[in-house]
């Protein structure tokens, strides 16, 4: 077993979940909708324990696509679960992994890239993101990679509200994989 397989603690990933990031409440989603719970992804992506387990469960989903040369997404969201992607892709026999972050407009300067990082068009890739309501944050990284001539294999996120994306994502063709739902964290999703 190598330290991927053993690194990706499924329970304790829903436990730092709900003790850092689910909040109660109500809140205005970025898709616009109202919901009576919020889940802050950055509190554990950002944390040292949050991001290798995450890394792992990545690394672990990422095992059998072996085509796959690099990982991104849009920018904030996806920018701690590629670093600590990348972090652990050495260790795990993945070392010429790369990675990309996608802005959420073109630079105004320098070559005004949108796509950042060594991504070479033609790339086969996997677009991460922390939280996925609507699917929207990783369908524009998505087409920016698109644009830019690489193949997106899958889209995986840390957890699913279960409010449409997977549904987006299939009318797109995209296979989309959830290290979690919301209902692992105890939580009933959003209906209508």
């Amino acid at each position: 077993m190598n330290g991927v397989e053993s690194g990706y603690d499924r329970e304790r990933l829903i436990g730092l979940l709900q003790r850092d990031s689910l909040k109660r409440g109500t809140f205005t989603l970025a898709s616009g909708r109202m919901s009576h719970y919020y889940v802050d992804g950055r509190k554990v992506t950002l944390s040292a324990e949050g991001a290798a387990l995450i890394g792992a469960g990545v690394l672990e989903r990422l095992a059998a696509r072996p085509e796959i040369q690099a990982v991104g997404g849009l920018t904030m969201g996806a920018d701690p679960i590629v670093g600590a992607t990348l972090g652990l892709a050495g260790r795990s026999g993945r070392a010429e992994l790369r990675g990309f972050l996608v802005r959420k407009e073109a630079k105004t300067h320098g070559t005004g890239s949108r796509v950042e990082g060594p991504l070479e068009p033609g790339s086969t890739v996997a677009i991460l993101d922390d939280v996925a309501t609507t699917g929207g944050s990783s369908l524009q990284a998505v087409d920016a990679v698109e644009i830019l001539g690489c193949k997106v294999a899958v889209v995986i996120v840390v957890l699913d509200r279960l409010e449409g994306a997977a549904e987006a994502f299939a009318a797109r063709g995209l296979p989309f994989e959830a290290l979690l739902t919301i209902r692992d964290l105890g939580v009933e999703p959003l209906q209508g």
